[in-house]
């Protein structure tokens, strides 16, 4: 119960998965971890080749090896005392490996999901920056809970300047004539099946930018989806109570989804071949 996550939520995590026995993406996770650890000068303690042996460990242990969601978490460890100054912390850090079995919902492709818009906002850097993965997501957990108050899947959240910034636990796309666009990033954490899916989308020729829009435009849009590490492309049916032009899967959404599964296995493959 000392634990510095436990007490003030000062960690960082990282959610990867698990694609016949490897893990897709690894190393960019991996970088985002340090990254954060760097930001809040928490030393890791290790490197990161040992936790990447430590994960595969742990998957072995538990014989996991597809259909496996796992969450690594990483708090400053364990304090002396119940206080907030990094300076009472008595160990080293505490690393936790919490691999599931977890497979995404395969009814929401047809269904779709269903986001409500927020009062909570995204705030800026000088506040508590977005863009660090810690394990302080108070405003996204408001905003979850007054998304599934409303009766919704998702909740939708803005940046301090009323603009589209993302979602409390995905990254939030939209489709419009032919484009896709997601948010500036100024104000999301940098996911990595984001970034992966405008990548997708450079190598494929489809347009796509990382822009300030507006909720009118989000409501005017062609499709909607959602990106996330556990279930990768998810489709957006409705915002706000408003359907959009495709209450349904829409192409591109297809499109999309065909691309980036294809680029997940092939980086399993390559994971694999690296013995990774």
């Amino acid at each position: 119960v000392f634990d510095s996550g436990f007490i003030l939520g000062d960690g960082i995590w990282e959610g990867l998965r698990v694609h016949d026995g490897a893990i897709p993406f690894l190393d960019r996770h991996l970088k985002r971890l340090w990254e954060g650890a760097k930001a809040l000068d928490l030393d890791m303690g290790l490197s990161q080749e040992t936790l990447s042996q430590r994960l595969f460990q742990t998957l072995k242990a538990n014989q996991m090896t597809d259909h496996v969601h796992i969450r690594l978490m990483v708090t400053r460890g364990i304090k002396s005392t119940p206080y907030q100054d990094p300076a009472v912390t008595i160990s080293g850090p505490t690393i936790v490996i919490i691999p599931e079995f977890k497979a995404p919902d395969p009814t929401l492709n047809d269904r779709g999901l269903r986001l409500y818009t927020v009062y909570t906002r995204r705030g800026y850097a000088d506040v508590q920056d977005p863009r660090i993965n810690s394990h302080s997501k108070l405003n996204c957990i408001f905003g979850c809970i007054q998304a599934a108050k409303a009766g919704y899947d998702e909740a939708l959240m803005l940046d301090p300047h009323g603009h589209v910034a993302t979602c409390n636990s995905t990254h939030f796309f939209i489709v419009r004539d032919g484009e896709v666009w997601t948010s500036s990033g100024d104000y999301c954490l940098d996911g990595i099946t984001r970034r992966n899916v405008i990548n997708v989308c450079k190598a494929n020729d489809i347009p796509v930018f990382e822009k300030n829009f507006s909720l009118m435009q989000v409501y005017g849009a062609d499709e909607a989806f959602v990106t996330g590490t556990f279930a990768g492309l998810t489709p957006v049916f409705e915002v706000d109570g408003r359907t959009l032009t495709h209450a349904q899967r829409g192409p591109m959404v297809d499109r999309l989804q065909s691309h980036y599964q294809e680029l997940v296995s092939v980086e399993s493959t390559l994971a694999t071949n690296r013995g990774v």
